[in-house]
């Protein structure tokens, strides 16, 4: 017997606001997730990995005292106490939403792997349902690259590296994105020796070139960086685990070995799981749910948001996207989702942080742009903070000074991107709001206005 439901929601993590309004509206609300609710922001992403990187934050920011005179020493590192807190926090969190969603009578929780069968209709192990509306806010996991002998090791991805018991002697990440630059970051301030092995010549390649210099030049003095290489064979020796590339500059093939090995080589699509293609949902070629600008499938009333949709994997862009779907699935006047001003972060040692465009994508859409940037050393705060190395760099439009982008690495980019998103989210997005905007003096913020103040011909 198939149960009928107004609303069907297909993922636990940003998928709940979904839920939440719907509920609100009275309507009768299915939720299928497997897994711990919260969705792998709260579970195995931003949150617990946030509270991991703090601590490796306050551990190099010690070290560095003594640059400015502050002799001091780390007496111990109680990895296990920063595991146990990181833990505790997620698991209650998880916990009590799950304890609400139980008491909702208007909810029923499918825990277990939804699968499309037909039309508007899913199958979570015996049990079948069908919804008039349905949210596919499914999500994503870690891709695992094709590399012989993988399938015969036991390796870490991040849903599993929180799970650890001990920090290992030593690790070898695969990979060279946002998962890599923040665990290499945490694991080597603990005391882990960390390789990073990737196959582009820079980690976080796709930046501008100044802001990709200037990451990798700071993160090589904890992390050991292999690049230009290729994994494509990994095997057991004794207790360690031997990873065999080839380097793309030599032709060679390399050896490295570690205690543990990292996959952080990208993300990829729960589709092949959830064959929405049998209720005539069409798929990118990548495999992710596609979708028009009002974030509607190719099949009327199903929507889409998330990592499930594969555009930008943020949790913060998730929550973005489900409202602007949720509003489009009750109202005749659609809003189109805007992916102008979005912001990211890395959080790592040092910090970077972008929105929009970056100087060659501006370029390559033919802006004639202007250029401004400055060095964090040259404010008076960051004389005061020791010259910490540092640079923002911000893009904006010649012909009227609208922003069409900024990246700033150094410390606490990641706060002060948010003057650039804010200015960018107004109606006149024009680089001379903050020019024109008093800023504290002497404060970090001041690096920002001074790059805007120092615009350049390309």
């Amino acid at each position: 017997m198939t149960e009928r439901f107004d609303v069907i929601v297909i993922g636990g993590g940003s998928g709940l606001t979904v839920v939440e309004r719907a509920l609100n509206d009275n309507l009768k609300v299915a939720l299928i997730e497997m897994g711990p609710l919260g969705g792998t922001c709260l579970n195995r992403g931003c949150i617990p990995t946030k509270m991991l990187i703090y601590s490796a934050d306050l551990i190099r920011l010690i070290e560095k005292a003594r640059e400015l005179g502050v002799y001091t020493r780390i007496e111990k590192i109680d990895y296990q106490r920063i595991f146990n807190r990181m833990r505790k926090t997620v698991s209650e969190s998880s916990e009590a939403s799950a304890q609400a969603a139980e008491k909702i009578k208007d909810l029923k929780w499918f825990k277990g792997v939804g699968e499309f069968i037909e039309e508007y209709k899913l199958k979570i192990g015996d049990k079948t349902i069908t919804g008039e509306k349905i949210f596919i806010v499914s999500g994503s996991r870690p891709d695992i690259p094709p590399i012989e002998g993988l399938d015969k090791i036991e390796y870490h991805t991040s849903d599993t590296i929180l799970n650890i018991n001990k920090i290992p002697s030593s690790l070898i990440i695969i990979g060279g994105g946002y998962v890599a630059a923040e665990y290499g970051h945490f694991f080597s301030s603990l005391g882990c020796k960390v390789t990073i092995i990737h196959k582009e010549a820079k980690i976080l390649h796709y930046l501008d070139s100044d802001i990709i210099e200037l990451f990798n030049q700071e993160f090589a003095k904890n992390v050991s960086l292999l690049t230009s290489r290729t994994a494509v064979k990994v095997s057991r020796e004794n207790e360690l685990k031997k990873v065999f590339c080839i380097n793309s500059k030599t032709g060679e093939e390399e050896a490295f070995t570690s205690e543990e090995i990292l996959i952080a080589a990208g993300r990829r699509s729960n589709s092949d799981i959830l064959k929405p293609e049998l209720t005539g949902v069409k798929l990118t070629n990548e495999g992710y749910i596609q979708v028009n600008e009002y974030l509607e499938t190719s099949k009327e009333n199903i929507w889409a948001a998330g990592d499930a949709i594969g555009k930008y994997m943020f949790k913060h862009v998730a929550n973005y996207e489900v409202e602007v779907a949720w509003y489009n699935s009750k109202n005749r006047e659609k809003i189109k989702m805007d992916y102008t001003a979005i912001p990211s972060a890395v959080f790592s040692n040092p910090q970077i942080a972008q929105v929009g465009l970056t100087a060659r994508e501006a370029i390559e859409q033919g802006f004639n742009i202007l250029i401004g940037t400055y060095q964090f050393k040259d404010v008076a705060m960051g004389e005061a903070m020791g010259s910490p190395k540092g640079l923002v760099k911000i893009v904006v439009n010649k012909q009227d000074g609208r922003i069409l982008g900024a990246q700033i690495v150094g410390p606490e980019a990641s706060i002060l991107i948010q003057e650039i998103v804010n200015v960018m989210n107004c109606r006149h997005s024009s680089v001379h709001n903050i020019l024109k905007a008093l800023h504290i003096h002497p404060a970090l913020p001041e690096v920002v206005q001074r790059a805007c103040a120092n615009l350049h011909e390309v």
